[in-house]
């Protein structure tokens, strides 16, 4: 007889992009918009403050890191609350409205202090709009779909990402042609561009999405991570071992600079990486309804841990570019199936909790990962940031591989 895992990945093999639901698409579509409003700016901002405003690498590891430490707890108890409130549509838009809303700080930003008052803003609005999306996402479809859902998302943020850098360096080949550093009046048109599409990442997940409604009777949330199960624990504890090696991608900007790569030659590398994550994400969420989400994270981490050992030993800018393309790789494979994985663990009844914990302890761990790699780099070497997150890459593979738990998806 069938188990219910089995039954589920075998429904699996039939589903198609068309049998998704509406919220699949305006989540989707509201995370396209926001990227590209994002990725025009964010993926500047090492070289803004390292070229324009003369920052230290350290001081750039403390801005990056503590970006995510300032949404670190409202991951948390946005994803908490959507539990108790049973709602999960408006809190994610409120999270978008808030982004949207500090994108213009970084158009006026004349010291480092403005730029991390205005990333952290926009990252407080990430916090409280992630684990919402997320478990609005993972309610809306059925269990296997997960894999595809998700994957289709990260394949539509991408694509946005993407788009966001073309733009990006047609704004910087158009202003600064020749000039291979990056000018303050070329960031700040960027950043008026980009508040168009923040606005409309708004607008889509406002009028696009529905909320899923309650159909059956369920206890409050208790705000208790013990709640979420041994399963959920221990993959805690694997992401973060996992992520205190992942710093923020700020130093894999930095080093292709350091390489030798130009502001347009960084921009097109951003948009090649961007293009494979895109590519892969979908076909791969797909597969781990089939095949499981253990394989695909414990390959994408094996991929991550070559990759990075790789960032730390090139020598040229166009080893970077290739390697950074590669990156791609372990994006997609990891990243949206560590989500759809999380819905496979917890009961419905506290996706929003599991969504913020796990969001949150990213926040947490990458904070460290960041300060960590900007003290690597200014005390032992810039090299030394990538081989230390190799090795810790490697461990988590391992751990995921024998220590995570084998369990029957939850409904």
């Amino acid at each position: 007889m069938a188990t219910k895992t089995e039954s589920i990945k075998a429904a699996a093999a039939g589903t198609r992009l068309r049998d998704l639901p509406r919220n699949v698409w305006a989540v989707g579509l509201t995370s396209f918009f926001m990227d590209i409003s994002s990725e025009m700016v964010i993926n500047l901002l090492p070289l803004f403050l390292a070229e324009v405003l003369g920052v230290r690498k350290e001081i750039i590891g403390v801005i990056e890191g503590g970006a995510d430490w300032a949404a670190s707890f409202f991951k948390l108890f946005s994803g908490w609350f959507s539990d108790k409130a049973r709602e999960r549509k408006w809190l994610a838009v409120l999270g978008y409205a808030m982004s949207a809303a500090a994108k213009p700080f970084f158009y006026v930003a004349s010291s480092w202090g403005w730029i991390a008052g205005a990333r952290w803003g926009d990252r407080v609005g990430k916090g409280v709009r992630t684990a919402p999306r997320d478990a609005l996402l993972a309610d809306s479809v059925r269990p296997e779909q997960r894999g595809l859902a998700f994957g289709l998302h990260r394949a539509m943020d991408t694509a946005g990402a993407m788009l966001g850098l073309v733009i990006a360096l047609i704004v910087v080949l158009v202003i600064q042609r020749a000039d291979p550093n990056l000018a303050k009046h070329t960031f700040q048109v960027i950043v008026l561009i980009s508040l168009i599409p923040a606005v409309l990442a708004v607008v889509s997940l406002a009028v696009g999405a529905q909320e899923v409604p309650v159909t059956k009777q369920r206890p409050a949330p208790k705000f208790a991570f013990a709640s979420l199960g041994k399963p959920f624990i221990i993959f805690m504890a694997i992401v973060t071992v996992f992520t205190l090696g992942n710093s923020s991608d700020a130093f894999l900007t930095l080093r292709a600079q350091e390489r030798g790569l130009n502001i347009a030659g960084i921009l097109g590398m951003l948009i090649t990486f961007n293009l494979v994550y895109t590519l892969i994400s979908t076909p791969a969420g797909s597969l781990s309804d089939r095949i499981g989400r253990r394989r695909l994270i414990v390959g994408g981490w094996l991929a991550y841990a070559v990759i990075y050992t790789g960032f730390g030993l090139v020598q040229t800018g166009w080893q970077v570019w290739v390697l950074y393309t590669l990156y791609g790789i372990y994006y997609g494979m990891a990243y949206g199936t560590a989500s759809a994985l999380i819905a496979d663990i917890v009961p419905e009844a506290v996706r929003g909790t599991a969504y913020g914990t796990y969001n949150a302890a990213l926040s947490v761990a990458g904070l460290i990962a960041s300060i960590v790699a900007g003290a690597l780099w200014q005390n032992v070497s810039p090299a030394a940031p990538f081989l230390f997150g190799g090795v810790l890459a490697l461990v988590a593979a391992a751990l995921m591989q024998f220590w995570m738990p084998k369990v029957e998806l939850a409904s």
